[in-house]
């Protein structure tokens, strides 16, 4: 008779992030892990999954921080205070782990080895934790022409606002375009091309393309988006933090919105996972947060 031989497993989770119910907002598949794994099993279990990203998880007694680490489908590990870090942290967070008991007033955690500030709460409705991540102050870098970035969105350069300003490179984390589009309508057709933004994001060195309208409410969401990032892998996103943080960095600078205002932006609308991301401009950083939910468990097999 053989021997059936034991595999080794690791628990995950899967999350709706920049929500707080299910099947709404960004999903994101959450490994805990005892420590590093072979970069060979974070690829594989992240192509696996095909979310946008997937994060592993560990608390290191050494660093007594949360670490995580993040990849595409597509194997590109990526960085930034995103939907990545936010669902993880709320992860940690729900299942009780004590994060941030060994640090004193300025909770961190770490990702690609650099500590990242968050800020933890919780929602008085739905006891939901809510998380900010704080991101640095914008750096506003080169303009990308309008007529390139209209044809790769199928659109035509006059659907693009350039009166709010022209498609602009901005970064905290990562380097994405912003592009201001004349109305949700508009935001609504684009119909992207991957191969054309892909030339644009290596000829102009960016990653992302954050296309958005405003709402035209006071109150909600001022503005809605959507995000497109071929490069990496991610045909479109249901919500961006990485993103979000560099558009109202871009709108504070234009004076479109206040400093140390809540403001709250709209995105997945047409994916029909529409999430609430939560920015707030400060006069040195950009704080950016919302919620997450727990939708699945289980366990992978190595």
């Amino acid at each position: 008779m053989s021997v059936i031989k034991t595999r080794e497993t690791l628990n995950y989770c899967v999350l709706d992030v920049f929500t707080n119910e299910n099947y709404k907002g960004n999903p994101l598949a959450v490994v805990f892990t005892n420590g590093n794994l072979e970069l060979e099993q974070y690829k594989n279990i992240a192509k696996e999954f095909g979310y946008s990203e997937t994060s592993f998880i560990y608390y290191s007694k050494i660093q007594k921080a949360l670490n995580i680490r993040s990849f595409t489908p597509i194997g590109v590990e990526v960085g930034g205070a995103g939907h990545n870090l936010l669902g993880a942290v709320c992860l940690a967070i729900l299942k009780e782990m004590e994060i941030f008991q060994e640090q004193k007033a300025n909770p961190f955690v770490i990702m690609k080895e650099n500590p990242i500030p968050v800020f933890a709460d919780t929602d008085s409705p739905t006891h939901l934790p809510v998380v900010k991540m704080l991101q640095k102050s914008a750096v506003i870098g080169n303009v990308v022409p309008a007529e390139f970035v209209a044809n790769a969105l199928g659109l035509t350069i006059d659907d693009l606002d350039v009166k709010i300003f022209p498609p602009t490179i901005v970064q905290t984390e990562v380097s994405h375009l912003m592009i201001p589009i004349s109305n949700l309508e508009k935001l609504n057709s684009i119909k992207p091309d991957n191969k054309l933004l892909t030339e644009i994001s290596k000829e102009y060195l960016f990653e992302g393309f954050y296309c958005f309208a405003f709402t035209g409410e006071e109150d909600g969401a001022f503005v809605q988006s959507r995000f497109f990032n071929p490069l990496i892998g991610i045909d479109e996103d249901a919500a961006t933090g990485t993103a979000a943080g560099p558009l109202a960095g871009i709108l504070s600078n234009k004076q479109l919105i206040q400093l140390n205002k809540d403001y709250q932006i709209l995105q997945g609308v047409k994916l029909n996972q529409p999430s609430l991301i939560q920015v707030m401009v400060k006069e040195n950083n950009i704080l950016v947060g919302g919620s997450s939910v727990i939708t699945m468990e289980g366990k992978i097999y190595l």
